[in-house]
């Protein structure tokens, strides 16, 4: 019968074996997800950012960051299974503002990141640059907000420091191999 409002069988199974094709997609594309975080473990990224060394991990970030407003954090936006924001101070000798990537923490809504620098001998320039000015600005996706930093110290430091390290375990390989003691920095809002 055409002209009828009444659906077809074969429009009802075609519409039912694109349901099951949007579904398998799904499926599938969470699958590809798992397996990719499970082969690329945290011992992974730790091993692989301690051997690029300080010049290779200045060079992701500066890749990163432009992904990342590109695609609002869903491109370059995890480490595993850890998130990143962007990370803007002020340069503590230039003045002019700076942004990094750095992996963190929520924590309520205050987000923590920690100044491993991948257990390099040096900090990252950004913990260098909180200490000498706290005010910053974070961006966690697409959204921005003002943050003051201090350095966690004390019980505090340490139950953050496990926090931090049950999302991604990397932190206590970055700090066996360096002498320093690595800042936790605890972004309030302000």
């Amino acid at each position: 019968m055409l002209g009828t409002s009444t659906p077809s069988r074969v429009a009802i199974r075609s519409l039912k074996r694109v349901r099951a094709d949007i579904l398998l997609g799904a499926l599938t594309r969470q699958l590809c997800s798992e397996i990719l975080a499970a082969v690329l473990s945290d011992r992974f990224y730790s091993r692989m950012s301690m051997a690029i060394g300080g010049a290779g991990l200045r060079w992701t970030g500066k890749l990163n960051v432009p992904v990342y407003r590109a695609t609002g954090g869903r491109l370059m936006g995890k480490v595993g299974r850890a998130p990143v924001l962007l990370l803007t101070t002020t340069g503590r000798k230039s003045g002019r503002a700076r942004t990094a990537p750095a992996v963190y923490l929520a924590d309520g809504e205050r987000l923590v990141v920690i100044g491993s620098n991948a257990g390099n001998k040096r900090p990252p320039a950004w913990s260098l640059n909180l200490k000498t000015n706290p005010d910053a600005e974070v961006e966690v996706g697409r959204e921005r907000r003002p943050v003051r930093a201090r350095v966690a110290a004390g019980e505090e430091r340490a139950d953050l420091w496990r926090k931090h390290n049950d999302q991604y375990a990397g932190f206590d390989e970055y700090e066996e191999r360096t002498d320093r003691d690595i800042a936790v920095f605890v972004l309030e809002p302000r």
